[in-house]
This record gives C-alpha cells, structure tokens and sequence, in this order.
C-alpha cells in the first residue's frame, strides 16, 4: 500500500516505523528537516521535505497514485486542508486526520466530501481520555481494550505472589471459576512473550493477558492478583484538553480535584466543569498536595503536556501516599523506563493512538486493532466472511486453522453472544474474532486468513 504520512512527530514517526516493517511504501512529510533525516536513516521509507498542504509538495511525495493520506501534523488546520487538496487535486481514496480542537468535532455534517472531506477523523485526546476512564473503572488492570462495542474485553494485570494461579497449570483456571470462561491470550515474562498451552505455569510478576465477556473481567482479575477496591477519589494534574475530558467523563461517578497551574485556565474549568473541584496551582506543590489530603487520593493521574513534570508529580504524589499514580509521557524512551517503580502506569499517547490508525491500514475487515508492548504485539477484531470454500477460518473448527505462530484467538463474537474460543468453536460468517499476535511479523499472515477468496464473488 502507498501511503503518505503528513508529520514526523511522535505518532506519524511511530505510524511510519510501523508501516514501513511491513513493507508498505511509506513517504513522510514534515518541515523539520532533521527530524526527516533522522527518520530516513532508521527506516527504510522516503522523506520530503515542505509544508504537507501545499499542492506542489503532495505530488512531490507521490500524492497522484497514493492509496491513503494519513495527516498527523500538530496543527489541524494543515491537516484539514491537506485533506481537501488531497481529495479535490489527486482524488486520494482514503484521507485520514487528527484533529484536536473540540469546536471543529462538535459541528456535524462539517467532514464530508461536499465540506472538508476526511474519511477517518483522529483525536487522540479523546482515544487517550478513553483509556484512562477503563483504567480507572478496573483497579489493578495495566491495559484494559474494548472489543466488539464493549462485549469483550482483554486486561493486562501483574501476577502477584501468592494468587490463587500464580504457580499452578493454565488448565486449572476453569475450575478455579467453573461459572466463568475466559482465555489466556499471551503472557509476557520478564519482556519476552509465552504463547501459552494448558501446561503453561503461570509464574509472580508475569505480565498476563486474558480476554473474557465485560461482566466477568473482576472475576477473573481476582484470580491473578488481590482485587483492589474500587477507586473513588480522583486527582488529576493539568487541566488542558486531556484533562478537561477525563473530569467531565469521570466526575458523575468519581471525587474529582484537578489542578491547573494557569489561572485563566482554572477559571474556565471552574465554569465548565459541573462537579471536579479545580485547584489553581502547581502539581509539583508539596504543600498543596498535602493540604487537599493526597494521601487519601486513589489515583492520581498527571497528564500535562510536559513529559518531565509529569514523572516529577507522580513520583511526589506516591511519595505523598497516593494508592496509584499514572503518568503521560510523549517520549517513548522513557515508558519502560518508570513504568512499574514509583510510577504505576506509563501511558503512551502515540501508542494508545496509532492502534485506531492502524485499524484503516489493515486488509480485510478489520474492526479494532491495539498496538500492545510499544508496537511489539496487537490485538486485532476481524471479522470473518465466506463460506467454507471461499474463506480460510469460516466453517473451521480454531483447532484446524492454520494460525500463523504466535497467534491465538482468543474469543468470538456471534451477534450479542460472547464464546471464549476454545479448539472446538467453529467459526462462522460474520463472526467477530478477537485475535492476539505477539509477533509482529506475522500480522500480514493474519490479513490474509481473513480476505475472501475469489470464489465468494
């Protein structure tokens, strides 16, 4: 697929290092020339240098014969109109873009052909709010992805010492929970993946990924790890887009504070937010934290544009006595630095941002997909089609499918009916298929078990 990618940012330079190993033909633009020559000697893509709204510098970057424009600049507006000139000058099939600012989201009918035509609209700090919000509603969980509308869910939690499996064979789950089905979908031991078998033994501090129906997530959680209470007072530092979402989300059900260390700013959210307490003040502020009880906060959550005052604030907040602590951070080196010492959960806007991108990139009728492990794993939701003789997975039991190694399938959905996949499922048209594959290489393999043979027309 040839696909031009407008910004080398965190996420367009992350969009491109992930295209780019799976031999698409990459171009990104951006106007920093440095970034570009820094990006063009680690990946094997082309760079163009110029301003990705002009006519002149898309056709440069191949924009007559491209199969999809992907316009992830920091400004919205070059992102728009790239769009426009994209689709009025070239007719590029598929034009995908991030836009940030909420007054352009909130009027309807303006992305469209006859008005600014963007096929995919992008807003990661929507996609960053929602992953939050499911951290928060599930206490101890390292990841928690939505599939097939909210049906199915697949955690990531931390095996403790001492759990009710930590120590025992994968088959023993069941009837641990005889009530409850659910599937173990990978497990990473100290970074490196375990496809695992009924024989595998789950070990303290293993990285477990399992995937069950919403309703039985805690019940399954408690299995591996102590089931935490419920979180009930939330602290959030930095009041910008992200947190100014994440109160309005969240303050219904949550005791919400956020602090804001500009006053203008402060002022608004005290006149738009309905019940989160804003403080006008710094994060950072040893005394203000103490003086609003930090040390009965549940979850303090820093998420400033600021890489730096984030893992500064969070490590204070937890020094303080906060129960858990969350921190955005940009910068992708610094991720695995913090995440599981002071501060509990490292959370990476390009990351949470690239696996929606990902889902218009992928071949077949792909509904979700979650970039896992910084890009070294997914999670996808295909959707199966055909008959038995024009498609590889329908009318197949999951034990006689030629999965790709390092793939498991971990659950399908039939209309409103969750099934736990186990060898036996047969897999039918129109199936949703939540899928894990911990090898990158192989997601091609996977496209192609979900495309429709020719015999299907």
């Amino acid at each position: 697929m040839k696909i031009i990618i407008l910004g080398a940012g965190q996420v367009g330079g992350s969009l491109a290092a992930e295209l780019a190993s799976e031999a698409n033909d990459i171009t990104v633009v951006d106007t920093d020339t440095s970034r570009l020559r820094e990006l063009g000697d680690r990946l094997d893509i082309r760079t163009v240098q110029g301003k990705g709204s002009f006519p002149t510098v898309l056709r440069q970057a191949g924009a007559d014969d491209a199969d999809m424009l992907i316009a992830v600049t920091s400004s919205d507006e070059t992102n728009m109109i790239a769009c426009q000139v994209a689709y009025t000058l070239f007719r590029t099939p598929t034009k995908i873009a991030r836009v940030r600012e909420s007054a352009y989201l909130t009027r309807g009918g303006l992305f469209q052909n006859e008005a600014v035509p963007i096929d995919v609209l992008i807003s990661p700090e929507q996609v960053v709010t929602n992953y939050i919000k499911r951290l928060i509603e599930h206490p101890g969980a390292l990841q928690v992805l939505d599939f097939a509308e909210g049906k199915v869910q697949l955690v990531a939690v931390r095996a403790y010492y001492g759990g009710p499996l930590v120590g025992q064979e994968l088959r023993f789950l069941r009837q641990h929970m005889p009530g409850v089905d659910t599937r173990v979908a990978a497990i990473f031991r100290k970074n490196r993946p375990i496809l695992p078998q009924g024989d595998t033994i789950i070990e303290a501090d293993d990285e477990v990924f399992f995937v069950a129906a919403t309703a039985d997530i805690r019940a399954v959680m408690s299995e591996l790890r102590r089931l935490e209470k419920n979180y009930k007072r939330v602290m959030i530092a930095g009041g910008g887009n992200i947190g100014e979402r994440l109160a309005e989300a969240i303050e219904t059900r949550y005791q919400v504070k956020i602090i804001e260390k500009s006053k203008a700013r402060a002022d608004y959210l005290s006149q738009n937010l309905d019940r989160a307490i804003v403080l006008h003040g710094s994060a950072s502020d040893k005394e203000l934290l103490t003086e609003e009880n930090i040390e009965e906060v549940d979850i303090f959550c820093a998420v400033t544009n600021d890489d730096e005052a984030n893992i500064m604030s969070s490590m204070l907040a937890k020094r303080l006595g906060a129960r858990k602590v969350m921190a955005l951070i940009n910068n992708p080196a610094y991720v695995d630095l913090v995440q599981g010492g002071e501060i509990d959960i490292a959370i990476s806007p390009s990351q949470a941002t690239i696996g929606t991108l990902l889902t218009h990139v992928r071949r077949g009728d792909i509904v979700n997909v979650y970039s896992l492990r910084r890009g070294a794993a997914e999670a996808i939701e295909a959707v199966a089609h055909g008959d038995t003789r024009s498609s590889k997975v329908v009318g197949k039991a999951i034990r006689d499918i030629d999965l790709p190694p390092g793939t498991t399938i971990g659950a399908i959905v039939r209309n409103e009916e969750v099934l736990i996949a186990h060898d036996s499922t047969v897999i039918e048209s129109d199936d949703h298929v939540i899928l894990f594959v911990i090898d990158k290489k192989r997601i091609r393999d996977v496209e192609r078990l979900f495309q429709v043979g020719l015999t299907f027309f």
